[in-house]
């Protein structure tokens, strides 16, 4: 059973630099079934762009995407963790801070990348946690809001704005 980040993240997280282009970042997104993609300038961590960033920020305000940088769009203070975090911690750190998919970080260069989903990983059929006590190890729905925890499923979509 899961209680480490670095046991359920996606390793060798999608990675481009600063400097590539919001089209660059939105092919790559296409060819790999994803919908962010980690912005490194020198090997660190600079940001996060998302398709949604894309559209709100780029496509939606006329930007040439054949030539604007990822840096002038993209997610700069980006909430991490490092892979060594308990599970419980980041499904609680992805509540407070609103977010569905968190940077896996070692010294401040990206190792991975941890989603919603990826936490249910951490919760075994047996172990799905009841709305009254959670699990074993303190998670309760309120940690992943949206998500439902079935034995033989996994479903999440973003919680309604208040």
């Amino acid at each position: 059973m899961p209680h480490t980040v670095e046991e359920v993240m996606t390793r060798d997280p999608v990675t481009l630099p600063e400097e590539a282009t919001v089209v660059k970042a939105a092919k790559m997104m296409r060819d790999r079934g994803i919908g962010d993609v980690l912005v490194v300038g020198d090997g660190r961590l600079r940001g996060l762009v998302t398709d949604r960033d894309i559209v709100v920020r780029a496509v939606a305000e006329g930007r040439d995407l054949a030539t604007t940088p990822l840096a002038t769009l993209c997610t700069c203070d980006v909430v991490t963790v490092g892979p060594d975090h308990d599970v419980a911690e980041a499904a609680r750190l992805m509540r407070e801070k609103d977010v569905r998919q968190l940077p896996v970080v070692v010294d401040g260069r990206p190792v991975g990348v941890v989603a919603l989903a990826d936490l249910t990983l951490a919760l075994t059929p047996g172990d799905a946690p009841s709305e009254a006590t959670g699990d074993a190890r303190g998670l309760t729905p309120g940690d992943a809001p949206g998500l439902t925890l079935t034995p033989d499923r996994v479903s999440g979509h973003a919680p309604a704005p208040a």
